[in-house]
């Protein structure tokens, strides 16, 4: 492959394999493409597929994967942690190499189109690819997940899809963007007390006055509270000054860091051996690493 785009496509499906594995194995067959990671997780109930492809291609296989996750997943019954909308809950598409922001713009806006007049789903296009101010923040649209957004649409109130129906169906809404690269990374406390996860989350997210290019949120995982973020430009603000920051804050509520992982891909520049074993990662390896998973295309 030359030219590439990578999307990291979440689903809102974390605890039935069944379906996870029909959602993967519609975007890894798909022409032109190359499957780059899948995990799930039955406490967020949230499944992230990575894959990469030429840009002509990779827009049919996250429609793909969008078309069995809404024929799937049925909202009404879907329950976990990770804040969602939808069944095929966030669609990114970053540009890798050869590729500019404005082509993944112009594959964003080319999927939305087709998901909302194809599957009939309510589409939002956020970030770099937005076409409303409103929606450009993904927390906007997604705060009180899919109940609020539900109820909003039949009221005719903000957020406004740009594509499809102005009402929700059994498979939610639909977000779709372009955006560059971001380090999803958790935080792990030694405590199972939510208050505090969330306290530090509030205090270190930029939206709250906290650390430049960090979105936060205090969850409970596995009988665990969890500190989980998006590091919008880990260049700006490092794995490394998150977790510092966490361990600040949590010290003076009480609580200590006991581990950390990350979700999907990193960029190689990163993360530094040192930082593998200061951070507490808990499962880090060559995998992670997005360069080390492109150069096996090759």
């Amino acid at each position: 492959m030359s030219a590439l785009v990578e999307c990291v496509a979440n689903f809102s499906e974390g605890r039935r394999p069944a379906v996870i594995d029909r959602i993967v194995g519609a975007i890894d067959s798909a022409s032109g493409v190359a499957l780059l990671g899948a995990e799930s997780d039955a406490d967020h109930n949230r499944a992230v597929v990575t894959f990469v492809g030429a840009p002509d291609r990779i827009s049919d296989a996250a429609f793909a994967g969008i078309q069995i996750a809404s024929e799937l997943i049925y909202m009404d019954r879907h329950h976990g942690q990770h804040p969602r909308i939808g069944a095929a809950d966030v669609i990114p598409f970053v540009p890798l190499r050869d590729v500019s922001m404005a082509d993944c713009v112009n594959i964003a806006h080319g999927l939305a189109e087709r998901v909302g007049e194809t599957l009939h789903l309510p589409v939002f296009l956020y970030e770099r690819a937005a076409l409303q101010e409103a929606n450009r923040n993904l927390a906007d649209i997604r705060r009180g997940g899919y109940e609020r957004l539900k109820v909003a649409l039949e009221r005719g109130a903000p957020p406004i899809p740009d594509f499809g129906p102005r009402q929700m169906g059994s498979a939610g809404g639909c977000v779709i963007g372009a955006r560059n690269l971001l380090i999803a990374y958790n935080v792990f406390l030694d405590t199972a007390d939510v208050t505090i996860a969330r306290e530090i989350a509030r205090a270190i997210r930029q939206s709250s006055g906290g650390l430049p290019q960090v979105k936060a949120l205090g969850l409970l995982v596995g009988g665990r509270a969890q500190v989980s973020m998006n590091l919008t430009d880990y260049r700006v603000t490092s794995m490394r000054c998150a977790v510092a920051a966490i361990r600040a804050e949590a010290r003076q509520l009480g609580a200590a860091v006991a581990s950390s992982e990350i979700i999907g891909l990193l960029p190689q520049d990163a993360l530094t051996e040192t930082d593998v074993v200061e951070l507490q990662i808990a499962n880090f390896d060559q995998s992670r690493v997005l360069e080390y998973q492109i150069a096996k295309l090759c």
